[in-house]
């Protein structure tokens, strides 16, 4: 197998950027009262949930870790080094596993599509800035 050197510093800003993106993109400014809606939740619900954010939060960041150092080694892997290469790379990968696999656990729930199609956007929007990030800062 090939090697690739991981700049781990570029994956700890491709997570810290991930992280700042999904917060705002599920705040109340942008898509959070639609997230909320699509769900289903009401104002009591979500106040429910928050009490134990800190640990989703946490889980979400180590996740975020693990897919910028995976994308790195691809972004490595494939010689990705400019913007558009970062692009075609989290493209593809959302492309081929995120869209794909969100989607099919979605046509296995009772949720509304509008709640697959905000979950994917973002997905679809780190996979394209950590693309970028990690290509660019090798």
């Amino acid at each position: 197998m090939p090697s690739a050197d991981v700049n781990y510093l570029a994956v700890l800003v491709a997570a810290a950027a991930t992280f700042a993106l999904g917060a705002l993109w599920y705040s109340p400014a942008v898509l959070g009262k639609q997230w909320m809606h699509a769900h289903g939740y009401s104002p009591e619900r979500v106040k429910e949930m928050q009490k134990t954010a800190a640990r989703a939060y946490a889980v979400s960041f180590a996740c975020y870790l693990v897919m910028a150092f995976a994308l790195a080694l691809l972004a490595g892997y494939t010689g990705a080094t400019t913007i558009v290469q970062g692009l075609w790379l989290g493209f593809l990968v959302w492309l081929g596993f995120a869209a794909t696999l969100g989607l099919t656990a979605h046509m296995f729930s009772d949720k509304r599509l509008a709640t697959y199609l905000i979950d994917a956007g973002y997905q679809l929007a780190f996979l394209l800035l950590m693309g970028v990030i990690l290509a660019v800062w090798r």
